[in-house]
C-alpha cells in the first residue's frame, strides 16, 4: 500500500542501503504534531533525524528581489503562504490571492510591508484577468508570477465524473495558463519577467486514483517548456515539482489516517517531508537573477523521491 492512500499503512520495502521497513497498520500517534513539524518526522532514530533537519533559508543574498513585484496565486496557506512570505522577505512587494478577499487581505497584512490581498476564483473564466488587473493597479507593474493555486482530486478513474475532471483541470491547468497569459502580456511589453509554476512529483510518479490531478500537473510541466520557448528572452518560465510537504492540509490527512508520515519518510531518501519554506526557497531562486539563464526547467524539490524506485 502506498503511504498516501485511503489506508494509512505501508508494506515492507527496502530502503536505499538494503534495510527494510514495515509500518504499523494502526494510525500513527499524532500527539507529537503540536510540537514537531511533519517535515521533521523521520524513519531514522531521533538522534540521526536531527542531523537531517533542513536549515533555515538564510543563505540567499540579502533582499535579491528588492524593487520587484510579485503575484502568488492561492497564497493564504501551505506552500503558497510560504512562497508569498519568502518573496516579501527577499524584498518584493507581493499580491496575495485567495477565493476569499477577506482572507487574502488578512494574510497580506500579516506578511506586512507593501503586500496587498485580492480575492479571485481562478477556476472561473474571468478570475485570472481580474486578478492580474487588480495586481497591476495596486503595485504598478508585475515582475514575478507564481502559479500555486490548485486542488487535489482523488477518485476511482472508472467512476470519475466529467464535472470533477473538468473542475480539476480548470484550476490546476487552465488557470495556470490564463494567469500566465495575462501576466506575460504585461511582462513582454516591459521586456522582462519571471513565471514560476507549481507542479508536483505526481506529474512524474503518479498515484492510483489521481488521474485528473496527475494529468493536470504533467500538463503544467509541458506548458512550462512551451511557454519558455515562446516567451524568451523577455520572460523566463520555470516550475517546481514538490514532493510530500508538511502543510496544514497534509497534517489534516495524517489525523484522518490517510497519510502515514513515517512511511513517507521511509520512502524518501532524505527521510522526511519537506517544509513549505524549502519549496519557497526554490521558487525565490527561480524568480531571481541567480536563475537568469534558467528557463523551461522543472526543479524537483522532493527529497530524492523521484530518484529512487522505492524497491
Amino acid at each position: 500500500m502506498h503511504p498516501i492512500s485511503g489506508v494509512a499503512s505501508c508494506g515492507a520495502q527496502s530502503r536505499p542501503g538494503g534495510r527494510s521497513f514495515r509500518s504499523s497498520s494502526a494510525p500513527p500517534d499524532l500527539g507529537h504534531l503540536a510540537t514537531k513539524s511533519l517535515g521533521q518526522v523521520s524513519s531514522r532514530t531521533p538522534r540521526a533525524a536531527a542531523g537531517d533537519r533542513g536549515r533555515a533559508v538564510t543563505d540567499l543574498p540579502a533582499r535579491p528581489l528588492a524593487g520587484r513585484t510579485a503575484l502568488v496565486t492561492g497564497s493564504t496557506r501551505g506552500i503558497g503562504r510560504a512562497v508569498a512570505g519568502a518573496l516579501a522577505t527577499a524584498g518584493a512587494r507581493v499580491a496575495v490571492n485567495s477565493r476569499e478577499e477577506r482572507r487574502a487581505r488578512e494574510v497580506a497584512e500579516a506578511i506586512g510591508g507593501d503586500c496587498v490581498g485580492f480575492g479571485a476564483d481562478l477556476g472561473h473564466e474571468s478570475g485570472p484577468s481580474r486578478l492580474v488587473e487588480a495586481t497591476l493597479e495596486a503595485l504598478g507593474w508585475l515582475d514575478i508570477l507564481v502559479n500555486n493555486a490548485g486542488m487535489a482530486m482523488a477518485a476511482d478513474s472508472l467512476e470519475l465524473s466529467r464535472g470533477d475532471w473538468q473542475r480539476t483541470l480548470d484550476l490546476d491547468l487552465s488557470a495556470v495558463f490564463f494567469c500566465s497569459r495575462e501576466a506575460a502580456r504585461h511582462m513582454t511589453a516591459r521586456g522582462s519577467g519571471s513565471i514560476v509554476n507549481v507542479s508536483s512529483i505526481q506529474a512524474f510518479t503518479p498515484l492510483a486514483r489521481r488521474v485528473a490531478y496527475a494529468a493536470a500537473k504533467a500538463g503544467v510541466v509541458g506548458m512550462t517548456r512551451a511557454l519558455a520557448a515562446e516567451w524568451a528572452p523577455a520572460v523566463r518560465v520555470n516550475a517546481v515539482a514538490p514532493g510530500y510537504v508538511a502543510t496544514p492540509m497534509v497534517e489534516e490527512l495524517v489525523r484522518a489516517g490517510r497519510v502515514d508520515p513515517v512511511a513517507v519518510a521511509a520512502r524518501t531518501p532524505m527521510r522526511r517531508m519537506a517544509r513549505p519554506e524549502e519549496i519557497a526557497a526554490a521558487v525565490v531562486f527561480l524568480a531571481s537573477d541567480a536563475a537568469g539563464y534558467v528557463t523551461g526547467e522543472t526543479l524537483m524539490v522532493d527529497g530524492g523521491w523521484t530518484s529512487w524506485a522505492g524497491i
